[in-house]
């Protein structure tokens, strides 16, 4: 097998042939979803970059504050019964011409920008402590500072009874409004929490667990400057963003980050020089592999594996060194464990190779 590249060749500058806007309406978003029968929202050309809107599912929480006209409609038009299995707004899918299974679909994201200056956090029956506070469920609102780039709490409120609809738009107006974090500050990170290609699958899949499509990864770092590297599964990609957050941690411990619509920008570059089988993170100073499973030490051990394949066939080390290396400088974490296939993650710095790595 190739190597990736290197690491100036990869990294090269590649010339768009096309500019394209893809709007978040009623047409062209699918609700909870990845299904390969999906027709396309717009069809693009290796290189070609796209701006897309990414409209939170939790726009509801703060109607007033994370609602307009355009994320009204599609509360509006897309009814209850077809927001399923999943939860989260996806804006695609994206047909890439010429994409095949078996190719990469490479996704440099060069920007994130809040749709608004508001999002939200749910602590919700899916959290992982959800029974230590009683089976309580709360909301708590934050405001975006562009200026310092940081997030206060402007509110909190608790639920009433369970939060499963997905798009629930609640009547915070007339809630009982609590101070919460008062003083504290939360750095703002844009990223996506769910992206991925269309599974081989016959019919819907549902958006929250992660796969090897990618899907619901919410790994914080799948923001501006990153690439994000998607094994290819039918032909087109089918490839679709959603679930937009502002800020989240490791393990995303309530069930959801701070939750906020985005404009995202990026170039979308099809790949047949190299394969992965699983979704690969590139940061400016990392490579970052996943592993999902319900077991939590499976998905850890699914990560090893893939980083030891990523080592060894990728970077031309052997397996016993590879092993070695991973032990001594990879850095293991857990992504989310709120999404029933959990999530593991393995870091590697790039800096520790020669001039001539990836």
């Amino acid at each position: 097998m190739a190597l990736i590249c290197e690491h100036n060749q990869r990294r090269a500058h590649v010339e768009p042939s096309a500019l394209h806007t893809l709007r978040a309406t009623p047409q062209n978003v699918h609700w909870g979803y990845f299904d390969p029968a999906q027709a396309p929202s717009l069809t693009v050309k290796s290189g070609d970059l796209v701006v897309a809107e990414a409209i939170t599912h939790h726009a509801g929480d703060a109607p007033a504050l994370m609602m307009d006209d355009a994320v009204w409609k599609i509360f509006k038009e897309i009814p209850e019964e077809d927001r399923n299995p999943g939860v989260h707004i996806m804006t695609g899918p994206i047909f890439v011409e010429g994409a095949k299974p078996g190719d990469m679909l490479e996704v440099r994201y060069h920007r994130m920008t809040p749709r608004n200056n508001y999002g939200s956090n749910l602590a919700a029956n899916w959290g992982y402590l959800y029974k230590e506070f009683g089976e309580k469920e709360r909301v708590t609102i934050y405001e975006l500072d562009p200026n310092s780039n940081n997030a206060r709490a402007l509110y909190a409120y608790d639920f009433p009874g369970k939060y499963l609809v997905p798009g629930t738009v609640t009547e915070c107006p007339v809630c009982d409004r609590q101070e919460a974090l008062k003083g504290v500050r939360v750095p703002v990170r844009p990223h996506l929490g769910t992206a991925g290609v269309a599974p081989d699958v016959h019919g819907r899949v549902s958006t929250i667990p992660p796969g090897l499509h990618g899907g619901n990864i919410d790994n914080w770092r799948i923001g501006a400057g990153a690439t994000m590297y998607y094994p290819v599964q039918v032909d087109g990609a089918l490839f679709s963003i959603g679930d937009p957050h502002v800020s989240q941690g490791d393990g995303e411990i309530s069930g959801t980050a701070i939750e906020s619509s985005l404009n995202v920008t990026m170039q979308i570059i099809l790949r047949k020089d190299f394969f992965f089988p699983s979704p690969l993170l590139e940061t400016e100073d990392a490579f970052i592999v996943h592993g999902f499973d319900p077991d939590l030490n499976v998905a850890t051990r699914n990560a090893a594996l893939d980083m030891l394949r990523l080592l060894n066939e990728h970077h031309g080390l052997s397996r016993n060194d590879s092993y070695s290396l991973m032990s001594v400088a990879a850095d293991f974490g857990v992504t989310q464990v709120v999404d029933a296939t959990q999530g593991a993650h393995v870091r590697i710095p790039r800096n520790i190779f020669p001039p001539k790595g990836f």
